[in-house]
């Protein structure tokens, strides 16, 4: 009881409990970010054991990594049905439940089935984690506070990337020191006991969340448009002050009342064709998809062989790899800072203008070495016997013999530091092989195989390559379509190289990293926010699967310097779009923003 004998809390108490609550709600939300990028960054550090102790053919190796994708795609696509049906919250709950269930489900597997289904239920996580999340932040937090809290998501995000890298080099170097004892058995049981250790240091994050998420309020919107406007009004008061509650309470059902006004009967079912609700749909779509465009998941996931590419040897390119994770992180912490003083439209212009600088300099840098490459395809199919199959070690006596066969000599390409990437097929299916070093002593032979290029049955085979006889080509013969003897770089133009794609990340992390996540919740109208982010990161997906598949092979055939070009001249597009169309939504709650659009 206060001095004037009121019961109500005194104001300094309010303000305190309200920060306590909203420094807890953004400590929940992370932990979903966290989640979040470890689901992206772990299978890079386990999928080194996982390949030498599992036994799994290629392709089974990489239906495992893809099966998360696979599932984020297809929880994606419901995320939004099921936000409107059980909740923000409840969601929320789920979608960390089913995180915390994949670990033991993974880590604990003894075959092929239960490791797909792990990895499928962990992809089924990270889409329902990427929808509900901002959302869930999107409709909560205070117009003042909206831009930093939501960008804490992208900030713990990068967090979980940095982490699965982290624990990767741990396991690296505790399996190297197995190594050096000598004995392959111990060896080999040392690294399927590190794939799966990675994985179980994953579950704490996920235990968190699902705690966190059970002791925050639902989200008042969600309340509101449910009918329950006391919960509504009382979910605004665990985050805002009495006279902030009230006026977006009024707000809310100003818009709702407008809704109600503007369409009746069977208008309604017209009314999503409404310029307020296509606008910042179709906006919202383009952000995302230009986002993913700037070839953002492609350079995060081929790091390390892009910089061993460029001249940087092993062991520089993994830690190569761990400062571009830190540069993540820190650089979206600055953005942080700024979005809410600068704002959404400033930073993302500010991004993706230097983006454009930043992959056009990588790719000029590749473009001096690369056109120095020799296509050895007939010295390679002569390499072809009766199996159709082909085990070649490249070193620099090979690398030699291949450049002489085309009338080059060491003159032109040192033979020393040579690479070779090819790209071969199987009747209608064509694959490549990674780039071979010739001064890699401690490299495997490159070995191509028909079950490397083949897929494992019709499905499959549909979606890469859905006017392909699979029948025809698993007796046809193989064939080289191209061996490209390239220059290994000097390890100086391979740290230019790392420094272009840092300045990428930087920039990256620090504009559209941040703001990606509020387009996705800020531009929505509340009426289709939920069932739009969906269909918006859905679209971000299958842009992303797409520039994945497509980068080995685009790369072996043109190059990365063409990669980096094409990625730049989807950023103009990116920034021609942020600054032709997007409207700052900075201090603006949902409402402001909505009336915006609808004119």
């Amino acid at each position: 009881m206060s001095a004037n004998g009121s019961t109500h809390p005194a104001p300094a108490e309010t303000s305190a409990s309200l920060r306590r609550y909203n420094a807890f709600l953004l400590l929940v939300s992370g932990l979903g970010g966290l989640l979040y990028g470890i689901d992206v960054g772990i299978i890079g550090g386990a999928y080194p054991y996982l390949e030498a102790t599992s036994g799994f053919t290629p392709s089974q190796l990489s239906d495992v990594v893809a099966a998360v994708l696979l599932g984020s795609v297809i929880s994606t696509l419901f995320a939004g049905l099921l936000a409107d049906w059980l909740g923000r919250r409840t969601l929320m709950s789920l979608s960390g439940l089913a995180f915390a269930l994949s670990i033991p489900v993974i880590a604990l597997s003894h075959g092929f089935d239960s490791l797909l289904l792990g990895r499928l239920l962990q992809g089924v996580s990270a889409g329902l984690v990427g929808v509900v999340v901002p959302l869930y932040l999107a409709e909560c937090l205070a117009a003042s506070h909206r831009g930093r809290g939501t960008a804490i998501f992208q900030w713990m995000l990068t967090l979980g990337i940095v982490a699965a890298a982290l624990v990767g080099m741990y396991f690296s170097y505790r399996v190297d020191a197995v190594a050096k004892l000598a004995d392959p058995a111990a060896l080999f049981r040392f690294k399927e006991h590190a794939w799966r250790g990675i994985f179980w240091v994953s579950l704490p994050p996920g235990i968190l969340f699902v705690l966190g998420s059970l002791m925050v309020t639902e989200s008042p919107r969600w309340l509101f448009r449910r009918g329950r406007r006391q919960r509504a009004h009382a979910a605004l008061l665990r985050s805002r002050s009495p006279e902030q509650a009230a006026l977006e309470l009024e707000e809310m059902e100003a818009s709702a009342r407008n809704a109600v006004n503007s369409a009746s009967g069977p208008q309604i079912r017209e009314s999503l064709l409404r310029r307020k609700y296509v606008i910042p749909f179709l906006l919202a779509c383009a952000i995302l998809a230009c986002n993913t465009a700037t070839g953002v998941n492609s350079i995060i996931g081929y790091n390390t062989g892009i910089l061993l590419q460029s001249g940087l040897s092993d062991l520089s390119a993994h830690w190569g790899y761990v400062i571009f994770t830190c540069i993540n992180f820190l650089m979206t912490s600055v953005g942080m800072m700024l979005v809410d003083r600068k704002g959404r439209r400033f930073l993302i212009i500010l991004g993706t203008a230097g983006i454009i600088v930043a992959e056009t300099f990588v790719g000029v840098l590749f473009k001096t070495t690369e056109t120095r490459s020799v296509d050895c395809r007939s010295a390679v199919q002569a390499l072809v016997g009766p199996s159709e199959q082909l085990t070649l070690r490249f070193d620099a006596a090979t690398a030699e013999k291949l450049l002489a066969s085309q009338g080059y000599r060491a003159s032109r390409i040192d033979s020393r530091r040579a690479s070779l990437a090819i790209i071969y097929s199987y009747g209608d299916f064509t694959a490549t092989t990674d780039f071979a070093r010739s001064d890699d002593d401690a490299a495997t032979p490159v070995v191509i195989t028909r079950a490397d290029c083949l897929p494992s049955n019709r499905i499959e085979a549909l979606f890469k390559n859905p006017f392909a006889n699979l029948d025809a080509a698993r007796s046809a013969p193989l064939k080289i379509q191209k061996a490209l003897v390239g220059e290994v770089p000097q390890p100086g133009h391979g740290w230019l190289v790392a420094l272009g794609i840092y300045a990428f990340m930087a920039l990256y992390a620090m504009g559209p990293g941040v703001v990606v996540w509020l387009a996705l919740s800020e531009l929505m109208p509340t009426r289709i926010r939920s069932n739009g982010m969906s269909i918006a990161l859905l679209i971000n997906q299958l842009v992303s699967t797409t520039l994945a598949a497509i980068f080995l092979p685009f790369v072996a055939r043109h190059g990365y310097s063409s990669m980096f070009f094409l990625f730049a001249a989807f950023t103009v597009v990116y920034f021609l779009v942020a600054t032709l169309f997007l409207p700052e939504t900075k201090g603006k709650t949902l409402e402001e923003i909505e009336a915006h659009f609808a004119g």
